[in-house]
C-alpha cells in the first residue's frame, strides 16, 4: 500500500517548495513537485523604459542576483541590436564567475553537505586520524591535527551552550550516514572554514558593480570608469585586489571543495543508482570571450545531450517556434488559446489563475493543476538543466577541459562516469565546473588587463543609448547560465517600452509540474525509485531536491503553518491596493 509524504517546505532552499512523494514497500515510485509562490515580475516591468529593467528583474532573487541583472541587459542589447564593448565583456565575465564560485561553494557546504554529513557524530572525531585522512586527498595548509581539534572543541561548546542553531533540527543518526566519525569532523570543518576563506569573492561584484547584493549593470556596457591612476575609478590598486582574490579562491576550491565533493562521491558508491532522473540534458552556454554572438568562444557550450549519449550534441535554437515552449496545464496560470498548449517565450503571457484547493489541505490536487511553476519543454523532451547538465554537455561537446576535469575527478572517486547520472554526481558536477571556473576567472582577468594594456579603456557603447535610435517594434532573447542552470530572457518592446517580458528559470526546468503528456520534469523523475527508510525522516528526498539546488523566488503572498492566508497582495501600476 502506497503512503504519501510530504515535504512541505523543503528547507535549505530559496523559496518555498513542497514534494510530495508516494512510497510503497520503502521505495518512491511516484513523486509531485510544488512551487508554492508565485513571482509576477514580468508584469512589473512591462511598461517600462527597456534601460531600467535589468534593476527590477535582478530583484526576481536574493540569492543569485546578479545573473538576472546581466540577463537584464543582455536581452536589451539584443532587441536594439548594442554591442558593447571587450573590456565590459570580460568584466561581466569576472563578475559571474564570481558568483558561480561562491554559489557553488556554499551550495555544499550550507545547503547540501549535511544530508551526508552527520555533525552530532564529528563530536566523536579523531584529529589525529581527521589529519591522515585530509592529507590523503589534499594538501590544504588547515588541514592540521590542531585545527581539526580546536573545531571538535568548539562544537562541544556549540553544544554544550543550548543555542544549537542548525544543529537543533536534523536527522542526525539517520542509518543513511555512511561516513566515519573523523571524516564527518573533517566535513564539519571545513564548513566552519568556508566563510573565512571565501567572505572576499563577492567583492569582485563589489568592485566593478558598486556593490552586491543586486550590483550595478547598464544597458550598452558596465557603469565603472577604468583610470589606472585615479583613486575613484578602476585602477591598478582595485584590479589587484581582484587577482588577490581569484588566486584565494583557487586554492580553496582545488584544495578543499574539489576534494571534498570527491571523496563524498567515493563514500557513498550505493547512492550512483538513485537520484539520476532525466536522461536529456540542456545548457545554453556562457563566458563568452569574444562577443556574446561569438558562441563558439565560449567557455561554457550550448547544445543537448540526448539520451546520456556522450558522442555528440544538438543543437538549442532560441527563436524556433515550435522549440523552447512553456504549457501551464498543470500550472496555476491560463493561456488565452487554452490550458493545454504550448508557448514560445517570445509571445508568452503570465495570466495568474489559482485552481488549486483552499488551504489548510492535507495533500495537492494532482489530478488537477498543483503549482505555480509553468512546465517548459523544447521539441517537447523534458530536460534537466544545471551544473551537472552543463558539465555533460561540455564533455560530450568534446571540450578538453571539461573532459580532463571530469576524468580526472572520478579517478578521485574511484567512479566510473556512469556514476556521474546520479545524486551525488550532480553535486561531483557542481564542484568540477566550480574548479573550471575558477580557472576561467584568471583567462577573464588577463583579458580585461591585455585591453588595458593596449590603451583600450571603453566600458560603455552609447551608440544606441538614446530612444530616438530605436525601432517602433523590437524584440530579443537572453540565454544566460546562472550557477543553478539555464536562464532565458524574453522582451517585446512597443513605442519605446517593455511590451511584453517573460523568465524560464532553470527551476522552472527542474521544479515545473508534468507536461501535457503527463511527463515528470527532472525533480519528480529523479524521486522516483529512490529509498525512504523512515517515512517520518525522509532524509533521501532532501538529499536529491538539494542536490539541484532549487531556487524559487520573489514569493507575494504569506501563509501561515496551517496553510492560512495572512495577506494577498494585488498589484496595480506597482502598488500594493490591499496593504
Amino acid at each position: 500500500m502506497a503512503q504519501r509524504i510530504v515535504v512541505d517546505p523543503i528547507t535549505r532552499i530559496e523559496g518555498h517548495l513542497r514534494i510530495e512523494a508516494d512510497v510503497t514497500n520503502g521505495v518512491i515510485n511516484d513523486a509531485y513537485s510544488s512551487g508554492t509562490m508565485i513571482r509576477g515580475i514580468e508584469l512589473i516591468v512591462k511598461d517600462r523604459d527597456p534601460r531600467d529593467t535589468w534593476a527590477f528583474v535582478a530583484r526576481v532573487c536574493g540569492v543569485c542576483t546578479s545573473i538576472h541583472g546581466l540577463a537584464g541587459v543582455r536581452v536589451m542589447e539584443n532587441a536594439l541590436d548594442i554591442t558593447i564593448p571587450p573590456n565590459a565583456e570580460q568584466v561581466r565575465n569576472l563578475m559571474l564567475s564570481a558568483l558561480f564560485i561562491q554559489d557553488h561553494i556554499f551550495h555544499f557546504y550550507t545547503l547540501s553537505a549535511f544530508d551526508w554529513v552527520d555533525v552530532v557524530s564529528a563530536l566523536k572525531g579523531d584529529p589525529k586520524e581527521c589529519a591522515e585522512i585530509a592529507s590523503k586527498i589534499s594538501s590544504w595548509p588547515k588541514n592540521s591535527e590542531a585545527d581539526f581539534a580546536s573545531m571538535k572543541e568548539k562544537l562541544k561548546r556549540f553544544v554544550a551552550s543550548g543555542q544549537l542553531g542548525f544543529l537543533s533540527n536534523g536527522y542526525w543518526g539517520h542509518p543513511a550516514y555512511k561516513l566515519s566519525p573523523s571524516m564527518n569532523l573533517m566535513f564539519v570543518t571545513h564548513y566552519f572554514q568556508c566563510f573565512e576563506e571565501m567572505k572576499d569573492v563577492v567583492r569582485i561584484q563589489t568592485i566593478f558593480g558598486g556593490k552586491n547584493p543586486h550590483p550595478n549593470f547598464l544597458v550598452g556596457g558596465m557603469p565603472c570608469a577604468i583610470n589606472i591612476n585615479d583613486p575613484s575609478a578602476l585602477n591598478l590598486e582595485r584590479l589587484s585586489w581582484v587577482a588577490n582574490i581569484i588566486q584565494r579562491a583557487q586554492l580553496f576550491v582545488s584544495q578543499v571543495y574539489l576534494p571534498d565533493a570527491e571523496l563524498l562521491m567515493k563514500s557513498y558508491k550505493e547512492w550512483h543508482k538513485y537520484g539520476g532522473g532525466l536522461t536529456n540534458y540542456v545548457a545554453y552556454g556562457d563566458f563568452p570571450m569574444t562577443g556574446i554572438n561569438d558562441i563558439a568562444s565560449y567557455k561554457q557550450v550550448r547544445g543537448i545531450v540526448k539520451n546520456r549519449d556522450l558522442s555528440r550534441i544538438h543543437p538549442f535554437d532560441p527563436t524556433a517556434m515550435d522549440g523552447l515552449q512553456e504549457f501551464v496545464n498543470n500550472s496555476y496560470y491560463d493561456y488565452p488559446q487554452g490550458k493545454n498548449v504550448g508557448l514560445h517565450p517570445s509571445v508568452g503571457e503570465t495570466i495568474l489563475n489559482y485552481t488549486g484547493p483552499k488551504p489548510p489541505y492535507q495533500y495537492l490536487d494532482v489530478d488537477n493543476p498543483y503549482s505555480w511553476i509553468k512546465t517548459p519543454r523544447y521539441q517537447g523532451m523534458a530536460l534537466e538543466s544545471g551544473p551537472l547538465a552543463r558539465m555533460i554537455v561540455g564533455y560530450a561537446a568534446g571540450k578538453e577541459d571539461v573532459r580532463e576535469a571530469i576524468d580526472r575527478s572520478l579517478r578521485n572517486a574511484d567512479s566510473p562516469i556512469e556514476s556521474l547520472f546520479s545524486t551525488p554526481g550532480r553535486i561531483l558536477g557542481r564542484a568540477v565546473e566550480c574548479s573550471l571556473v575558477a580557472e576561467w576567472s584568471t583567462d577573464f582577468y588577463k583579458s580585461l588587463l591585455n585591453n588595458i594594456k593596449k590603451g583600450d579603456y571603453r566600458m560603455f557603447n552609447n551608440e544606441k543609448w538614446e530612444p530616438s535610435t530605436w525601432p517602433d517594434v523590437a524584440a530579443g532573447y537572453s540565454l544566460t547560465e546562472a550557477p543553478r542552470g539555464s536562464l532565458a530572457h524574453y522582451a517585446g518592446i512597443k513605442n519605446k517600452v517593455v511590451s511584453n517580458y517573460q523568465m524560464i528559470m532553470p527551476t522552472t526546468w527542474n521544479g515545473s509540474p508534468r507536461d501535457t503528456n503527463g511527463n515528470r520534469s527532472a525533480y519528480e523523475e529523479s524521486l522516483i525509485g529512490t529509498p525512504v527508510n523512515d517515512v517520518n525522516a525522509p532524509l533521501e528526498i532532501m538529499r536529491t531536491v538539494h542536490s539541484f539546488d532549487p531556487c524559487l523566488a520573489c514569493a507575494v503572498h504569506l501563509y501561515d503553518d496551517k496553510g492560512e492566508t495572512l495577506h494577498r497582495v494585488n498589484v496595480i501600476d506597482g502598488y500594493d491596493t490591499e496593504g
